[in-house]
């Protein structure tokens, strides 16, 4: 197996799971280079430090953006497992949006993230960096609220 260096940041896929010694983690990590969905990579990663394996676990959520430092093993020909990142540093970037409000569902503009809620019209917008970039009147008003926060204009009224 060949290992390479690598320092990444991504967002945390899914919930990490434990190992049944409960001192690791694997967990994936989604990267892109130009945050198009077509240019997005998952990373599937380990963990065996139990310190970063507690805060993943007990602190980290889907959607964080972390930077993930270790090496990238690359399996050799007679390996029957694939490519994995072993993880042995880890820093919380920016935390998910509203990540306590289970029952909403967070997508992506790019590089803005939006929070649906069912039970209201109103679409909260953020920069992925956690920035507020303010609320759409409804669904079909996001791409006018990210073009005023692009360009500077006022956002456009109701």
């Amino acid at each position: 197996m060949t290992a390479i260096p690598l320092v990444l940041d991504g967002y945390l896929d899914e919930l990490p799971v434990p190992g049944d010694d409960g001192l690791t983690a694997r967990f994936r990590v989604i990267s892109s280079p130009t945050d198009d969905a077509a240019d997005e990579t998952v990373f599937a990663c380990r963990t065996a430090d139990p310190h970063l394996a507690h805060a993943l676990i007990n602190l980290m959520r889907p959607g964080d953006l972390l930077r993930v430092g270790g090496h990238l093993v690359l399996p050799g020909p007679h390996t029957e497992t694939g490519p994995r990142m072993d993880v042995d540093a880890l820093e919380l970037l920016a935390p998910a949006p509203a990540r306590g409000l289970a029952e909403m569902v967070l997508d992506r503009y790019g590089p803005y993230l939006v929070v649906f809620d069912p039970a209201v019209d109103t679409v909260p917008v953020f920069t992925e960096s956690g920035a507020w970039v303010g609320t759409a009147e409804n669904a079909d008003a996001i791409t006018d609220l990210i073009h005023a926060h692009e360009t500077g204009s006022p956002p456009p009224s109701p």
